[in-house]
């Protein structure tokens, strides 16, 4: 399987009808590949306050914060597209003030929902955006090792290919794009407890071949008539 620009309308399309599945918005999705829903300000949203960056850390508390979600908030959140907000904080000195829904262990990060938008406005006046504007530095392969939670049951552990398309994006972009795409992962069951992933930057994804279990797509950087893969999970195999 190529990634396509056929292929990533496809599967912008079917994002857009899962998290609409109402009749007015099985339509195809403009060109742009950004559904007019998507530009409305959520009703619903997450919050992710971090203390600095460390992404395969980052990546483990994104698919513990996600597993952590009910069924009724997940749907509520993916109706809004899984927004999330990334603000720049020490969520040890927010704790008394703002009941977190998830902490990571070494205090780094904290999440705040998926909850209606007005739940967090206080935290978001009180933060800035999380200010990473660099460009990704290159990392070689890394692997994020998902917790075991004891919740698996039968389940065997997968191990899959995270790849990561970093030309033109800040890190900041970077996490709006991983945040999508590993919470909405875990929420449709493709990732769980004990799974391993080996993170992949790259320039582009385009020589990148599939399968692939689920795709992560925005717009071309100048080129807002076509579109891009900006994350990818392969399809996995027995880790």
């Amino acid at each position: 399987m190529i990634i396509s620009q056929q292929l990533l309308r496809a599967e912008n399309a079917r994002r857009i009808r899962a998290a609409r599945p109402e009749p007015a918005a099985r339509v195809d999705p403009p060109a742009d590949g950004q559904s007019p829903t998507e530009r409305e300000d959520p009703k619903v949203l997450a919050v992710c306050v971090l203390r600095g960056f460390d992404l395969p850390v980052w990546l483990g508390e994104t698919y513990a914060f996600a597993r952590r979600i009910g069924p009724e908030a997940a749907t509520a959140w993916r109706h809004d597209f899984t927004r999330t907000v990334f603000l720049a904080g020490n969520p040890a000195n927010l704790r008394e003030r703002f009941d977190f829904d998830h902490v990571a262990g070494d205090g780094s990060t904290a999440w705040l929902g998926p909850a209606p938008a007005d739940h967090s406005t206080t935290l978001r006046r009180l933060l800035k955006l999380f200010p990473a504007t660099a460009e990704l530095p290159a990392l070689p392969g890394t692997a994020v090792e998902l917790p075991a939670d004891g919740s698996a049951g039968d389940r065997v552990p997968v191990h899959r290919e995270l790849y990561l398309a970093t030309a033109g994006l800040t890190i900041a972009a970077c996490l709006v794009h991983l945040h999508h795409l590993v919470s909405e992962a875990v929420l449709d069951g493709l990732l769980g407890p004990g799974d391993r992933l080996t993170l992949r930057p790259l320039p582009h994804l385009a020589g990148v071949t599939g399968p692939f279990a689920a795709l992560r797509v925005g717009t071309q950087h100048g080129q807002p008539h076509r579109l891009r893969a900006h994350a990818a999970l392969g399809a996995g195999r027995t880790a």
